[in-house]
């Protein structure tokens, strides 16, 4: 099968349940958002300041830092801000360099403030956020390349970040997970070995939309729905030809010589079926890959940390791959 071909089945697989504890977090966010406009509807701005109010309540509280420090990154398409993270106890010498989600156009460094927090503490590393030129002010490729140029960056800062550079992973949830195989590949394609490790968080790793867990969980009443995921598309493309550009329709890649890599995937979530997909082409290349599919989780169930189980067992099993991926 090519990557481009339909990947459904007749008649389409039942849908599974949300976990409780993650319905429960869905539901809240759709009551908050139905409060405003739909995003298509309203400004880019507006979007924006909607995907922050909505997201508040779940990036207080958490782990409290050490200290938390910004800096400015200069990127081939002009500056770029980050934010450096540093735990209250350092068990791993290394620094992993996160990218946010939110579908290439939404998310910043606030909405995924806890998010990072959570793996700063849980791992015991420095965790630093990338806050890229987000579409449809930068389109494809420019986010990527901000993201892969902070990541030379960072290797080359050693001294000035406080961390051991050889110890540098790279990951992001739904968008920035796109972002991270994207920078990853441009990377090995350049013969630049910087990176330890990626974790891969529910991205929509394929341009191809006809795949049962699309119509399975895409609906809207799973968080992610199909219509939030073309309108994301538009935003971020320039042409027809991205479509199908293998930086950013993974599936089309060539995924030899990477980086080891773990997955964490949401089984009710429209992009299930990439995850799943992208560890076995992953796993043919000859790459060393490892996923969790975590029953009853729908996109983005990482931010509800303070109340859902599911995605602290997600969390820990992350910071574990990390130690252990540090120690290799």
């Amino acid at each position: 099968m090519r990557s481009a071909d339909p990947a459904i089945s007749v008649p389409i697989p039942t849908r599974s349940k949300l976990d409780p504890q993650v319905e429960q977090f869905v539901r809240a966010m759709d009551a908050d958002a139905s409060r405003f406009g739909r995003r298509e509807t309203v400004s880019i701005a507006e979007a924006r300041d909607i995907a922050e109010t909505v997201r508040r309540r779940w990036v207080e509280g958490g782990p409290v830092m050490a200290n938390s420090v910004e800096h400015t990154v200069p990127t081939r398409h002009g500056e770029v801000l980050i934010r450096a993270h540093y735990p209250q106890v350092r068990a791993l010498p290394g620094v992993f360099v996160y990218l946010h989600g939110g579908g290439f156009v939404l998310g910043s460094l606030d909405t995924h403030d806890r998010v990072m927090r959570e793996y700063a503490q849980r791992a015991g590393i420095v965790v630093i956020g990338v806050h890229y030129t987000r579409a449809p002010e930068a389109k494809f490729p420019r986010p990527m390349q901000e993201c892969a140029d902070v990541l030379r960056w960072v290797s080359a800062h050693g001294e000035l970040l406080a961390v051991d550079t050889s110890q540098l992973f790279v990951g992001g949830d739904s968008a920035g997970a796109i972002f991270s195989m994207g920078a990853s590949l441009e990377m090995r394609d350049r013969g630049e070995a910087l990176l330890k490790g990626i974790v891969l968080n529910y991205g929509s790793m394929s341009s191809n939309l006809c795949r049962n867990s699309v119509i399975q969980y895409g609906g809207g009443d799973y968080g992610l729905s199909l219509m939030s995921m073309v309108w994301f598309r538009a935003m971020h493309f320039t042409s027809g030809a991205d479509f199908t550009d293998p930086r950013i329709d993974i599936l089309r890649a060539d995924l030899r010589g990477l980086p080891p890599t773990w997955m964490v995937v949401a089984e009710c979530d429209p992009v299930h079926d990439d995850m799943i997909e992208l560890d076995r082409l992953m796993r043919e290349a000859g790459n060393d890959v490892r996923k969790k599919v975590y029953p009853g989780a729908a996109h983005s169930f990482l931010e509800a940390v303070s109340i859902s189980d599911l995605a602290v067992e997600a969390f820990e099993d992350t910071a574990r791959w990390l130690r252990e991926k540090s120690a290799a």
